[in-house]
């Protein structure tokens, strides 16, 4: 028997059920003693608590009850609220559904079929992921199509806009990356070539990397990261103040308002940003080697010329195109599927620019095997 009559606290733990009774106020000021007492009951018999003597009860008193019903229930027992009126059961109800659940036990060990199912559901999902942007690229082509049929119906302000930050905004760091990138092409070609007397061929190996791979790829990456993640942020953010919303309202298309020039943008500005990227870093690819190998820059674009076929070129543009497509529409699609809070669009927006850049390698290791089956 446990009896605090400062603190209107009476405990009888004898018999089969462990009786409380509580008197005059249980409030905030005696919380974390009513708590306390409460984590003394045993868990391995019922309790019914007396609220009948409890001149007043606010939140705290009803979380320190609340914490001693869910632990003896835990347990498999049950409490018993007795002597309080509807207001009182009501007020203790709401603080225990307001509760935090607690810790999950440690998970079992999963079985093989376990594995399996999970590999199942993560190439289901990958599926239905790539069905969903298919079907965004057949609601860009089909708007693409109807601006071409109409073309007052498109949005030209809005591309040269588009244009503007996909290109222009982006040509120094292109420029700078591709510029490096030759560079460091030359000064490792020449270190190794060098050993066996055949430096010349150190322009062979820049003219290849940089026009058939490395320009296109490595440009396709930084626009990937700063404009895939520009148009999730951006359509994501409109879709969070339901500005969609409204321009659905107004009969105004957000796919033909919001995809079309963006992507169309982009397909227009790789490209171009491809071939600044190939000159650079050709430029730099011939600065290092004129420093490192002492061939000329008249040495180095005779053997640029005679030794690099345009076909390089027209593999990387085609790629540009293709990389272009991917990452407008997955940037689009990421932006389409934010929720109304911000965690939802921070979450989406590195979700976006983590699957454009994983897309645009696969791709590029797709076309690789491709043009190697043609002979290109």
């Amino acid at each position: 028997m446990v009896k605090d009559t400062q603190h209107g606290i009476e405990i009888d733990t004898g018999g089969d059920t462990c009786r409380v009774r509580l008197s005059g106020p249980q409030t905030v000021a005696q919380a974390t003693v009513l708590d306390r007492a409460l984590a003394g009951l045993p868990a391995d018999r019922a309790a019914e608590i007396d609220l009948s003597a409890a001149e007043r009860i606010d939140t705290a008193g009803a979380w320190a009850i609340a914490r001693a019903q869910a632990r003896i229930r835990a347990a498999g027992q049950e409490v018993r609220i007795a002597g309080a009126d509807d207001v009182r059961v009501a007020l203790i109800e709401t603080v225990a559904g307001a509760l935090p659940a607690p810790d999950a036990a440690a998970q079992k060990r999963r079985s093989l079929a376990d594995l399996l199912e999970g590999v199942g559901r993560a190439v289901a999902g990958a599926g239905r992921y790539v069905l969903e942007l298919t079907g965004y690229l057949g609601l860009f082509l089909a708007r693409l199509g109807h601006a071409l049929i109409r073309p007052r119906e498109f949005y030209l302000t809005a591309l040269l806009h588009h244009c503007q930050g996909v290109g222009w905004a982006a040509v120094p760091i292109v420029a700078l990356m591709a510029f490096l990138i030759g560079v460091v092409l030359a000064f490792q070609g020449s270190a190794q070539l060098r050993q066996f007397g055949a430096e010349i061929f150190v322009v062979d190996l820049i003219a290849i990397s940089i026009l058939r791979e490395l320009g296109i790829l490595l440009t396709a990456i930084i626009v990937a990261g700063r404009t895939a993640s520009a148009f999730t942020a951006s359509i994501g953010s409109m879709k969070m103040r339901e500005e969609i919303d409204a321009m659905r309202t107004l009969g105004i298309d957000p796919v033909q308002a919001l995809f079309v020039p963006r992507i169309l943008a982009l397909i227009l500005m790789l490209p171009v940003l491809g071939l600044i990227a190939n000159v650079a870093g050709l430029f730099g690819g011939a600065l290092m080697a004129w420093v490192e190998l002492g061939i000329s820059p008249a040495m180095f674009r005779v053997r640029l010329v005679e030794g690099t076929d345009v076909t390089h070129v027209a593999v990387g543009m085609i790629k540009a195109t293709v990389f272009a497509v991917i990452i407008g529409v997955i940037g689009c699609h990421a932006g389409m599927q934010v929720e109304s809070n911000a965690e939802s669009l921070g979450r989406m927006t590195s979700a976006a620019v983590v699957a454009a850049i994983f897309a645009v390698i696969l791709a590029d290791a797709l076309f690789s095997i491709f043009f190697a089956q043609v002979g290109w």
